[in-house]
């Protein structure tokens, strides 16, 4: 949230956090999200939701008329506008890699730790019709995905 915050300031963008601990205090989040009148959503990393709420966030971002950037592209998948993030396909990869080294005698101890390196951006054509929102044609490059 520091890093977030700093990257706001720098972008003269006004941040107004609010933390969801519990999948009870989802919709009331979003009040609260409305209440302040932003005009976008970041959801930050929460493993918890993952599973098992991206579904409801992604559509009360909808409803809400609010475009979302999300942590995963499975929130993307789902019905989010955009995410940016750690690419958990490689991070499973990655994961398999070092279960092999161990199952082969190698000591967990003695490897290294990995920081990651794949990140990805992930685009939802269909959320963005419904928002009303076209992505410049420079992001849609960028991409590494467009779901459409």
């Amino acid at each position: 949230m520091r890093e977030t915050q700093a990257a706001a300031q720098v972008l003269g963008v006004e941040l107004h956090p609010i933390e969801v601990s519990r999948p009870d205090e989802i919709a009331g989040a979003f009040a609260a999200v409305q209440q302040t009148g932003a005009g976008a959503l970041l959801v930050l990393t929460n493993p918890s939701m993952i599973e098992q709420h991206r579904g409801e966030v992604t559509a009360l971002a909808l409803q809400h008329r609010l475009p979302a950037m999300y942590p995963w592209r499975l929130y993307v998948d789902v019905g989010g506008l955009m995410s940016y993030g750690i690419s958990l396909r490689w991070m499973y990869q990655r994961a398999a890699y070092y279960v092999d080294k161990i199952l082969k005698g190698a000591k967990p101890a003695d490897l290294p730790v990995e920081q990651p390196t794949k990140f990805e951006l992930v685009l939802n054509l269909k959320t963005a019709k419904a928002l009303g929102i076209t992505f410049p044609p420079s992001l849609l490059v960028l991409a590494d995905e467009v779901i459409q």
